[in-house]
């Protein structure tokens, strides 16, 4: 033996890999279960392609699979023992003037890698599909007997919890992971980076699935709440791969502060409910239907966009009925609510409201209301028609 060699040693480095591959294995599994919970929810060709993947391991054929498994686990042990060996050989060097981490890392760089390229693998897979069905286009969905419709409005809720998960766990990861060689660093951050990727598929599908869903029954508060929250989420995947690769760690808290300022100030800029009655109105010109007793449900600040449309002559004559009879019960909400409430219910935006009742409060005096005998509320419009104040739940 030479000088220097230690066979015991040897022997024991190599037990301590073998059970850090296992407590990485340990580790991914209930993640990766977790995962393919939420993305098999989210999308029926995905649940079914796991389903087949799943009844491969039927007990007939359990000793076939141990007995492979053993097999490959022996060729797998001696690929990684050799480039895990590679990998340690490097020296570890230490940069001068590198802060003391806010934790001190304590996972091992092998469980995490598993962890990372399990969920990798895993999303892969997710995305494979999602290109072959999703972004394939109708027909190839009308071949595994579900309509378009039905595939573009499923799962998108859980497409924004798995990006959210997905985030956090790199996040968590990047936090506790040891990284003590420069090609860890890299490896770390190339597994991080493909991870964000994958996720970032994962938000196109799912905002074209919004978008979709959108298109077929109109806007409400919530959609476009997540339709803006998708935007900043994606923006903020691109901040925490940067930011990693530049090794600036320090900094994501930064970037997820920024991140949610912006997605607050976006939605005040936006004016959600005004651009709700904008979109929703576009709709209706375009022959869809149009929700009277949720456009009167929605806050002042859709006001201004109501009056506009009652005054706009070019609207298509049944719209333009509905806009005003949502128009009308709102304005009576709002006159019952300032009697109950008196000084304190006043806002700017009640103030540009009440203007702009003003302007058309004369086209107004066609509208009548009806109470019925169930306590509803009712209005009758100019041409005839009859509809409800009263809203029911919307997501």
């Amino acid at each position: 033996i030479e000088k220097g060699e230690h066979p015991a040693n040897d022997r024991k480095t190599g037990w301590n890999r073998t059970w850090a591959v296992l407590r990485g294995l340990l580790i991914a599994l209930p993640i990766v279960a977790i995962f393919a919970g939420l993305l098999s929810s989210a999308d029926l060709i995905f649940a079914q392609r796991l389903e087949d993947f799943v009844e491969l391991f039927r007990l007939e054929k359990l000793p076939e699979y141990i007995i492979r498994g053993l097999l490959i686990l022996a060729g797998a042990y001696a690929l990684a023992g050799a480039i895990l060996h590679a990998g340690f050989k490097s020296q570890d060097e230490k940069l001068i003037g590198v802060e003391k981490p806010l934790v001190t890392p304590f996972l091992g760089f092998t469980e995490a890698t598993i962890v990372l390229g399990a969920v990798n693998l895993l999303f892969l897979l997710f995305v494979i599909i999602q290109f072959q069905y999703f972004f394939g286009g109708q027909t190839n969905i009308g071949v595994e007997g579900y309509t378009y419709a039905e595939y573009a409005r499923k799962g998108f809720g859980e497409l924004v919890t798995v990006a959210v998960f997905s985030t956090l766990l790199f996040l968590g990861l990047s936090a506790v992971v040891k990284r003590q060689t420069s090609s860890q660093r890299w490896i770390f951050s190339a597994l991080g980076v493909l991870l964000v990727v994958l996720v970032g598929v994962m938000l196109v599908s799912a905002y074209q699935r919004l978008v979709l869903y959108e298109t077929a029954y109109g806007f409400t508060r919530l959609r476009t709440y997540t339709h803006v929250f998708i935007i900043w989420l994606g923006a903020l995947l691109a901040a925490v791969v940067v930011l990693d690769l530049l090794h600036k760690e320090r900094a994501i808290a930064l970037a997820m502060a920024l991140a949610a300022l912006g997605f607050g100030a976006s939605l005040t800029l936006l004016n959600v409910d005004g651009f709700i009655v904008r979109q929703n109105l576009n709709r209706a010109v375009q022959g869809e239907e149009l929700d009277v007793a949720y456009l009167a449900s929605l806050s002042e600040d859709a006001v201004p966009m109501l009056a506009n449309a009652l005054q706009d002559d070019t609207l298509p004559g049944e719209t333009h009925d509905k806009a005003g009879a949502a128009l009308a019960c709102s304005r009576n909400e709002r006159v019952r609510g300032r009697v109950e409430e008196g000084w304190r219910s006043f806002t700017l935006s009640g103030l540009w409201a009440d203007r702009a009742v003003e302007r058309v409060v004369s086209l107004l005096d066609g509208y009548t209301f009806i109470d019925k005998d169930d306590w509803r509320l009712q209005v009758e419009t100019p041409l005839g028609e009859t509809y409800d104040c009263w809203m029911g739940y919307y997501d």
